[in-house]
């Protein structure tokens, strides 16, 4: 596969066969801007007025006051806090209590870090069609995927076009809805079976791998909410 500054991440999420590619491929952009925000970031003034404007949302938040970098934190949080202070809170003349709560929504609903990863993720995906299309060992790399989680089945499904990938468009959207299809089929074993064990009178336990069906909760809901769940 030839590789440049584009393919490269999305290459390494494709090497690994095990999980979502996409889901690995999110969480690698995720890291990096985290990382980012609570180091050269806090410095710069532009993105200080960013993150003033647009805050966190309570996922980012809470993944940034687990990290390295509470002062760094603290020192955007300050002049973020300000800043609805100044423009919720102030005693403006005509400031109606619906005009406050307009101004507090776009502050509960934005997030710097999520617009950042949405930036940087949607190009990652138009990579993928990309390489699809023009790169046979890729391909190949797609198409023996183990699983994609059905968040991710369904953003790279709705975006497989002829505008985007005028040749391979179709064999994309089959291989990856046989490749989740047997997925799902498979996880819906699994996780009969572990119910079933706990029934004194099936012997679903005595059938396979008792270590493995403990995991199909945390495999069902990896594949419903489109994250990577947790080792246990």
């Amino acid at each position: 596969m030839r590789e440049d500054i584009c393919t490269i991440p999305v290459s390494e999420a494709f090497e690994i066969k095990d999980g979502c590619p996409i889901c690995r491929m999110y969480k690698t952009v995720e890291d990096r801007i985290l990382n980012y925000i609570l180091g050269d970031a806090m410095m710069e003034p532009d993105v200080r007025i960013e993150t003033n404007k647009a805050g966190f949302c309570p996922n980012h938040l809470n993944k940034m006051m687990s990290m390295r970098g509470r002062l760094q934190l603290s020192l955007m949080l300050e002049t973020h806090l300000k800043e609805i202070a100044d423009t919720v809170f102030s005693k403006k003349l005509f400031s109606s209590a619906e005009s406050k709560a307009k101004a507090a929504k776009k502050f509960n609903e934005g997030c710097f870090i999520c617009r950042k990863i949405d930036f940087g993720f949607e190009r990652m995906i138009d990579t993928i069609y990309r390489t699809y299309e023009k790169d046979r060992d890729f391909r190949e790399m797609f198409n023996t995927q183990p699983r994609f989680c059905m968040h991710h089945f369904e953003q790279l499904l709705t975006g497989a076009n002829k505008k985007k990938m005028p040749k391979y468009h179709k064999e994309f959207a089959d291989n990856i809805i046989r490749i989740t299809g047997d997925y799902l089929l498979n996880l819906c074993d699994d996780i009969s079976a572990y119910c079933k064990s706990y029934d004194y009178r099936s012997r679903e336990a005595e059938k396979g791998d008792m270590a493995e069906l403990k995991l199909s909760p945390e495999r069902a809901t990896g594949f419903l909410n489109g994250q990577i769940p947790e080792e246990k």
